[in-house]
């Protein structure tokens, strides 16, 4: 599906809500909107195969129960493509959250020049998930990612300038590259395909995170003034990284968080569904607002259209309500589209028919 390329000049996001929960800011059931009827079939083929996981596992936003989606879930299966915009727009609940006020990023599989075994100029190590990185229960009775010492107490886990500095030198790389910052943006991508001179393609992809915070390093040059109003785009960030004497190092270590990898097969990157994401139609939420798996409408001002997408990833820069991160496929044409992607909008839920009449008797939801 074409779209019209986005504005290069990218919006401030929203505020961070003080909410914890979709329902907790509660919903509001509005009518189904006119959107792009063409955005329909290939997100009926993304929601079936969300179905599984919005069947079986618990909706963090606490806006749905699994036994909601069974009856729309098996509906789906015997919907044609041609009555797929009909099947969104009757046999669902469209809420918005909050006000609806949304902001989009977008996001690609990133292609960089890597190896599975180090050679000459593939320096930068690719890390798995270690060993060392558990889930435990910190002294304060807060569990999360971290590691544990020699007297068993739980500790936050290596930020990413302790990794760089060597503290994971016992483990074995899953694979090598040539350029840190191509490694630092992979890991904000979350997945990517690494390229060795003999020509072999290694996909990888999303396996774990070091429990340290998300620091967008575009915003810590905007609010520094360090890039010209409209110039945090990632070539605009990556440019002004190259042009320091340590390569933008300092800068990509104000980022505490760290990503590992896992080999992927397949045709194509996995999300937070272990599905492939799918262009043009996989959008990253927090789940804390979105049920994972939830289709989703987005109208954002970069470009033309009222499109429906799927919720089938996650990111660490994509907490809150309302905020997404659109996903664009691979190349060239798509690192572009994604990279200059950061739009307003608004932006509505599609729950199980009947979800917010529930959510109304419990104080979650009103109706206009």
């Amino acid at each position: 599906m074409a779209v019209t390329p986005p504005v290069a000049a990218p919006a401030e996001p929203a505020p961070t809500p003080t909410f914890a929960t979709a329902a907790e800011a509660g919903v509001t059931l509005v009518q189904a909107p006119a959107f792009d009827v063409a955005t329909a079939a290939p997100a009926l083929s993304a929601f079936r195969s969300s179905c599984a996981s919005l069947q079986s596992k618990v909706d963090r936003s606490g806006l749905t129960q699994p036994s909601d989606w069974r009856a729309v879930c098996a509906e789906a299966t015997s919907v044609a493509d041609a009555d797929a915009a009909r099947f969104f727009a009757d046999r669902f609940d469209w809420v918005q959250v909050g006000d609806g006020a949304a902001f989009s990023t977008g996001y690609y599989e990133s292609e960089i020049p890597g190896v599975r075994t180090r050679q000459t100029g593939f320096d930068v190590p690719v890390y798995g998930k270690p060993a060392s990185l558990v889930r435990c229960t910190r002294p304060d009775g807060t569990s999360g990612r971290g590691r544990v010492d020699a007297d068993g107490a739980c500790l936050p886990y290596f930020t990413r300038a302790e990794i760089e500095d060597g503290a994971l030198s016992a483990e074995t790389p899953i694979a090598w590259v040539a350029d840190p910052i191509d490694l630092f943006f992979l890991q904000v991508q979350g997945s990517g395909r690494l390229h060795g001179p003999n020509g072999e393609v290694m996909r990888i992809g999303y396996a774990e995170q070091n429990g340290q915070p998300y620091v967008a390093i575009g915003r810590l040059l905007r609010d520094r003034a360090l890039l010209p109003k409209g110039g945090a785009t990632m070539d605009g960030i990556i440019a002004w990284m190259r042009a320091q004497p340590d390569g933008g190092k300092s800068l990509m270590r104000e980022n505490p968080s760290y990503v590992f990898f896992r080999e992927l097969g397949g045709s194509g990157p996995l999300g937070a569904l272990n599905v492939p994401v799918v262009p043009q139609v996989s959008v990253a939420i927090d789940p804390a607002f979105v049920p994972l798996g939830a289709p989703v409408f987005l109208q954002l001002d970069a470009f033309a259209g009222q499109r429906l997408w799927v919720a089938q990833d996650t990111g660490g820069a994509i907490k809150g309500a309302n905020r997404f991160d659109t996903y664009w496929g691979a190349g060239d044409a798509a690192k572009a589209f994604a990279g200059k992607l950061s739009s307003k909008g608004k932006a509505l839920l599609l729950l199980p028919k009947g979800s917010a009449a529930r959510l109304a008797a419990s104080g979650a939801s009103t109706q206009r």
